[in-house]
């Protein structure tokens, strides 16, 4: 099928589940697996070059997480969001993370957060060099982190999957007009705030980066801005390296 880039995956059955599931989340957040298409466990382990077990467990996994859902006799069903469901994900993000930010701007260690600038520069790196998968990893490790020196390790898991379920549609656009790294740098600017202690500055911070994120889920869900919807030529889809 050809739907995957080329992935070098550990042989360790379990292991193996577990990276295939890994793989697959950057397929869904990067826009190689679209929304509403059914993909096959067997072709997906195809384009792996490993049996279709390890594969039919990691999309199971998916679809507990609300990604996928199950087609009998095909496969699975990439989940479609639509923009309200994106609007709601955004409300709660912001209902959560907005206060953490500020409460642990006034709880932690300046030692605490410091520590994270290399996570923050990394996601600022990523976006420059068009490494959409580190961009990806590094956004989820600085944010759950961050979450995690609040001490409420359910917050943390809710924040998680709530990033799963909207999964940042796109980002393969963005990256290409160079729209990421705006979004990247805020971390850097969020950390500095929190380091110094303003946590009224870093709630506000915060805030603006979850609805900058969401304006641009917004802009490329179609691929353009919403008033150039009507006027998208579709691009064409590149083929994908097949696995060894």
């Amino acid at each position: 099928m050809g739907h995957l880039k080329q992935r070098n995956l550990n042989t360790t059955r379990e292991r193996l589940r577990d990276q295939v599931a890994h793989h697959l989340r950057a397929g869904l957040i990067s826009g190689e697996l679209r929304p509403g298409e059914v993909y096959s466990a067997p072709a997906l382990a195809e384009d792996f070059g490993i049996s279709a077990t390890p594969v039919r467990e990691a999309m199971l996994d998916l679809a507990r997480e609300g990604l996928v859902e199950p087609v009998r006799n095909k496969g699975f069903r990439v989940t479609e969001v639509n923009e309200r469901d994106l609007d709601q994900y955004t409300e709660i993000r912001t209902l959560i993370e907005v206060p953490m930010v500020g409460r642990i701007t006034r709880t932690a260690s300046r030692a605490d957060l410091e520590e994270l600038r290399p996570v923050a520069e990394e996601i600022v790196r990523a976006a420059r060099d068009h490494d959409l998968i580190g961009y990806l990893e590094a956004d989820r490790r600085f944010h759950l982190s961050l979450l995690a020196l609040g001490g409420n390790d359910r917050l943390v898991e809710t924040v998680g999957d709530l990033r799963k379920r909207s999964r940042l549609y796109g980002l393969t656009g963005l990256d290409e007009r160079d729209q990421l790294i705006p979004s990247a740098e805020e971390h850097l600017e969020l950390l500095d705030l929190m380091v110094a202690g303003d946590a009224e500055a870093a709630e506000r911070c915060m805030a603006r980066h979850l609805g900058h994120v969401r304006s641009l889920w917004a802009e490329d869900a179609e691929g353009r801005p919403p008033v150039e919807r009507g006027r998208r030529t579709p691009r064409p889809r590149t083929p994908r390296q097949k696995l060894p």
